[in-house]
């Protein structure tokens, strides 16, 4: 069984920056891409960026260049580091894991969830 947890969310301004984190557990890095979600309000649940099992790591297009994504395997932890927020990044982030063997963009992609952290970017 994996479990995920999301920490780091809080309220930070336009342009600022954020780190969340994923902790997972019974997880092996060899067998489980990880990614990273976001749900606004009113708005379905959208593919930030993935980290997959052969290394490729792909982010979609609204955050490439601001976010990023790295893992510290001696923790078991995932981060997504967030510069250059925007009151648009405003949503509820999420970290999945799957068991495909590429990188999946939808949630029916993913087997496991976290509870999610608020991230809330005023202007």
């Amino acid at each position: 069984q994996v479990t995920l947890e999301e920490s780091g969310g809080g309220l930070v301004q336009a342009g600022g920056s954020l780190r969340l984190s994923c902790a997972t557990s019974g997880r092996t890095v060899s067998r489980y891409g990880v990614a990273w979600f976001r749900q606004a309000p009113g708005k379905e649940r959208e593919f930030v960026v993935g980290m997959w099992t052969d290394g490729s790591i792909y982010y979609a297009d609204v955050v490439k260049g601001r976010f990023s994504i790295t893992e510290d395997n001696a923790k078991n932890t995932v981060y997504l580091q967030m510069n250059s927020l925007k009151s648009e990044d405003t949503a509820v982030y999420y970290c999945a894991a799957s068991t495909w063997g590429s990188v999946q963009t939808t949630t029916l992609g993913y087997d496991y969830w976290g509870q999610g952290t608020q991230v809330t970017v005023s202007s």
